[in-house]
């Protein structure tokens, strides 16, 4: 398979609109987390070199330097989360009364559940960063930094939903449900940390 997050922003939107089963909702997960993580950078790359700033020039470094590996893994994660559809559907496919179903089943869907798990630290890490950026960076600069923050939070919840739509089918299972664990405690800690970052942004911008 052909990388997905290589293709052009039209041929991506266009596979999505297709009735091909990849990219779907984790690989579009991933693409909003890391579109929102590089409206955080943006926003480092336009402050830096200005007089009023020149103190945060070593923490403009870092903050570039990991929003980077973010956008990056992010990205690597549409590929990720493809690769692990197929396996998922095939075992869909197999007879109930198979002796190997369940076992395939349960493997299958843990695989599947690993991408979006990812994608979700990923976006936690750049909902963290963007919180950062916000007090550093030039005040013509905010209104994209909230749009980060709320991309990055969109990217946090999608991905959770196809974490969900997975370990719900294996209540029983511990693997599965220490994966759900995980997932609801992002939501509910990164969830309103990002929100608190746009309603900041929208106080500023409205006062």
């Amino acid at each position: 398979m052909d990388s997905l997050y290589k293709l052009t922003c039209e041929d991506f939107s266009k596979e999505l609109f297709s009735k091909a089963p990849v990219p779907g909702g984790g690989g579009a997960a991933a693409y909003i987390g890391a579109l929102g993580v590089s409206l955080g950078a943006m926003a480092v790359n336009l402050t830096r070199g200005k007089k009023k700033f020149l103190a945060f020039e070593p923490e403009y470094e870092q903050m570039l330097t990991d929003a980077e590996l973010y956008r990056k893994r992010l990205l690597q994660l549409i590929d990720k989360d493809a690769a692990a559809f197929e396996p998922l559907s095939k075992a869909y496919s197999m007879p109930k009364d198979d002796p190997a179903y369940a076992e395939t089943m349960r493997r299958v869907t843990i695989e599947a559940t690993k991408a979006p798990l990812e994608m979700m630290r990923y976006c936690a890490l750049s909902i963290d960063l963007i919180a950062r950026i916000l007090e550093k960076c030039s005040k013509l600069m905010i209104s994209d930094v909230g749009c980060g923050a709320l991309a990055a939070k969109a990217g946090l919840e999608c991905a959770s939903l196809n974490v969900f739509v997975n370990t719900r089918t294996l209540k029983e299972d511990e693997e599965a449900q220490k994966m759900a664990a995980e997932a609801k405690e992002l939501l509910e800690e990164y969830g309103p940390k990002a929100q608190e970052v746009a309603d900041e942004v929208f106080a500023r911008l409205m006062a």
